[in-house]
């Protein structure tokens, strides 16, 4: 079993939990609330940042080009594609994408986002793949399994996102998979525990996300607006 394998098996339940979320299953039967699709986009839209930011660290961490060409790769496909999934979300609840950008992190995003940056500053090439291989990896198991139980057509209020995540003939994160186990195999028992670890925490982030954006997750004290007396 190869080190990706071993990941996979042991992350099962964490994938299991995900696609069991209420918030998952709304998308399954197409029931998701307005609020929690708007409050999902705001989110996603400032992960995905953090996300482009941290392929571009394993860029910075990369001796050749392929492996350039692999995160340079992801980096394209969230600026120039991903934004189809978020604009069918928009869709569905009414609203425009443009409206629901640049909004304050809430704490699981946050939490998530500084995990992959911190690893991608100061971890390993094999470490850096660990942390953000969950996200594709997740998803792309959600897709298929929505496809596959509920067999969608264009009738389905997110065919769209459900489409564009499942049913990949040749999946995106296959690189990276091919790669983490060949940078795994030259790594120390060290290496490979944090890059373990990376991955696990990054798996529960993934349902954790899920559960912010479906209970609408917000910092717990706010500020007070004062009164003004005129």
């Amino acid at each position: 079993m190869s080190f990706s394998e071993q990941l996979r098996k042991e992350a099962d339940h964490i994938f299991e939990a995900c696609y069991n979320h209420p918030f998952v299953r709304g998308i399954a039967d197409g029931t998701l609330g307005k609020e929690q699709l708007i409050h999902y986009v705001k989110q996603d839209f400032e992960y995905l940042n953090a996300i482009i930011q941290a392929y571009a660290l394993g860029i910075s961490k990369c001796t050749n080009r392929e492996d350039m060409v692999m995160f340079n790769t992801s980096i394209s496909f969230v600026l120039n594609s991903e934004v189809h999934p978020h604009n069918n979300f928009c869709h569905v609840a009414g609203v425009k994408f443009e409206d629901l950008q640049g909004f304050p992190l809430a704490p699981t995003a946050q939490h998530y986002t500084r995990h992959m940056l911190n690893v991608g500053r100061s971890g390993t090439l094999g470490e850096t793949i660990a942390v953000v291989l969950p996200c594709p990896y997740i998803y792309l198991y959600i897709g298929d399994r929505i496809i596959e139980e509920f067999q969608p057509d264009q009738s389905h209020p997110f065919y769209d996102w459900i489409t564009f995540y499942g049913g990949q003939e040749d999946p995106r994160m296959n690189l990276y998979l091919k790669r983490l186990d060949q940078l795994a195999e030259e790594a120390s028992e060290q290496e490979r525990t944090k890059m373990k670890e990376h991955f696990m925490l990054s798996c529960q982030l993934e349902y954790l996300f899920f559960d912010m954006a479906y209970t609408l997750q917000d910092w717990p004290v706010q500020k007070e607006r004062v009164a003004v007396v005129e």
